[in-house]
């Protein structure tokens, strides 16, 4: 749903559709994608900058940090008022197992400068790219585990080829549950 608003100088606008927000206005979907490479454009393979004519698609990570940033609202359908952080949090939690330890993840990534997009076709929780998809490879698959894990040897073995076979590297978020502290532990492989 498109609200009536002046262009210039107000909070791009997203409906939240199921478990994802659409950006339905364009002008803002390209905005969005092209200012950090946040969501990704409906039925667009591989975008190339702002040149897509389409929605934009976000998960609910994406959306809590950027309505976080002010850089968003979000409704649901039929709504006048925006969602408050609270509440969009509280959806994420009922989405994501472990959601204050991805989000801070997350968020880490994002403010040290990285492009974070979902790592779901990786099967782990976040692709990290230097530059953007589109630009450059995502050189890092990032898994969040929380410090009472019990990660197997078999368990690093199989993320660890699949992230070799893919040639990324892989890369283990270790989230103090307290919010305090994130260790990043990362696997090379190489053959002998």
């Amino acid at each position: 749903m498109v609200r009536d608003r002046a262009r210039d100088h107000k909070t791009p606008e997203g409906e939240l559709v199921e478990n994802r927000i659409v950006i339905w206005d364009v002008e803002d979907s390209r905005m969005l994608f092209t200012a950090g490479f946040y969501g990704k454009p409906l039925g667009v393979h591989k975008p190339k900058g702002a040149e897509f004519e389409a929605p934009l698609i976000l998960d609910l990570i994406e959306a809590y940090y950027l309505v976080g940033k002010k850089r968003l609202k979000m409704y649901q359908s039929d709504t006048v008022k925006a969602m408050t952080t609270k509440k969009i949090a509280k959806m994420c939690e009922d989405q994501y197992v472990d959601f204050r330890e991805k989000f801070m993840v997350y968020n880490e990534l994002r403010e040290s400068g990285f492009i974070v997009t979902p790592g779901i076709k990786f099967g782990c929780d976040f692709a990290i790219y230097k530059r953007g998809p589109g630009l450059d490879h995502a050189p890092y698959l990032v898994q969040v585990v929380k410090p009472d894990y019990n990660i197997t040897a078999t368990g690093i073995v199989l993320a660890g080829r699949l992230a070799t076979t893919v040639r990324k590297q892989f890369t283990i978020a270790l989230a103090d549950s307290d919010g305090s502290k994130i260790n990043f532990l990362s696997f090379d492989w190489w053959r002998a």
